[in-house]
C-alpha cells in the first residue's frame, strides 16, 4: 500500500455533425421517452459485474455516493459538465467505476447524468450494464446514424440515466479521438445535453495516444489506480500528461483495507 499512497501523493500534485441529439428535458425519472431505446437492467447481473451503486443501503454503495458527493461539488464550483475518467493501464476499475459513478448520480432526484463509452479500442460498458444493441458511438462518428438513435436510457428500479454505448472496437481509435468529427460530436452532446453530467469512460491512458488526444476537450479527469496493477512509475508517466488537465480525484480502487478506514479511494 505505501507505493499506492505515493502515487496518489504524486497524482494530487498534478495540478455526427449536424445530428439532433434527444433534449434533456424529455426524460423524466422513472419514465422511458418512445423516442428513445430503452432498457432495464438486471440487478442480478449488475451484481456480478460489480456495478454496486443502485443500492445505497448497502455499504458500497454509500461509498460511491460519498465520492460522487465530492466530484460534484467540485466540479459545480467550476461549472464543469464534461468528467473523463481513465486509468494508468487495463485492468484498474475505471468502467467499473464509471457505471457505478453514473448510477450514483442519476440517483439524485435533481440530477441527470449521460454516460458516454469512448474507450474506441476496447468497449466494455454495454457488456457491464447488461445491455445489448447495434450502432452506438462508432456508427454515429462514421455518419451511419444519428446520435438521437445511438444514445439509449437505462433503468434500475427507479433510477433512470443515458448511455451512448460502444459496440464495436475501431483500429483507428487514435485518429478519432483527434478528428474533428469528434469535436463536432462532443459540441453536440455539451449542447443538446447541457444540463447533465456526461461522463466519458475513456480508455487507459498509456496504451496510446487517445487519452491524450481528448483531454484538452474535457472539464475535469478522474483517475483510477488498481492496488496491484498501478505502480508509482505509471502515476508518473500520467503525471505528465496531466499537468494541464484538472484531476478531479484519485480513485485508488481494489483496495483490501476494512470500511472503517477508508473503502478503495483518497
Amino acid at each position: 500500500m505505501d507505493s499506492i499512497k505515493q502515487a496518489v501523493e504524486l497524482a494530487r500534485a498534478a495540478d455526427a455533425p449536424g445530428q439532433s441529439a434527444i433534449a434533456p428535458e424529455v426524460v423524466r425519472r422513472g419514465s422511458v421517452d418512445p423516442a428513445i431505446r430503452g432498457a432495464q437492467l438486471s440487478p442480478a447481473h449488475l451484481e456480478r459485474s460489480r456495478i454496486v451503486a443502485q443500492d445505497s443501503a448497502t455499504p458500497q454503495g454509500r461509498y460511491y455516493d460519498m465520492l460522487r458527493t465530492q466530484i460534484l461539488q467540485e466540479m459545480d464550483k467550476k461549472s464543469w459538465q464534461f468528467l473523463a475518467i481513465t486509468s494508468p493501464t487495463a485492468g484498474c476499475g475505471k468502467t467499473v467505476t464509471a457505471c457505478n459513478l453514473a448510477i450514483s448520480i442519476a440517483r439524485l432526484a435533481e440530477r441527470s447524468v449521460l454516460l458516454v463509452d469512448l474507450d474506441l479500442r476496447r468497449p466494455t460498458v454495454a457488456n457491464y450494464l447488461g445491455v445489448q444493441g447495434t450502432g452506438g458511438v462508432m456508427s454515429v462518428l462514421e455518419g451511419r446514424a444519428p446520435l438521437s438513435s445511438a444514445v439509449m436510457q437505462v433503468n434500475v428500479g427507479p433510477t433512470n440515466f443515458l448511455v451512448l454505448p460502444g459496440t464495436v472496437s475501431s483500429s483507428s481509435s487514435s485518429e478519432w479521438m483527434a478528428s474533428q468529427t469528434m469535436g463536432t460530436l462532443l459540441q453536440t452532446i455539451k449542447r443538446e445535453f447541457r444540463s447533465r453530467i456526461v461522463i466519458f469512460d475513456l480508455p487507459p491512458m498509456l496504451l496510446g495516444d487517445d487519452v491524450i488526444s481528448i483531454l484538452p476537450r474535457m472539464d475535469a479527469t478522474l483517475l483510477v489506480a488498481g492496488v496491484g496493477a498501478t505502480t508509482v512509475a505509471d502515476v508518473k508517466e500520467c503525471q505528465k500528461h496531466l499537468q494541464r488537465s484538472p484531476v478531479i480525484r484519485v480513485v485508488v480502487n481494489k483496495a483490501q483495507e476494512t470500511p472503517d478506514s477508508y473503502y478503495g479511494y483518497y
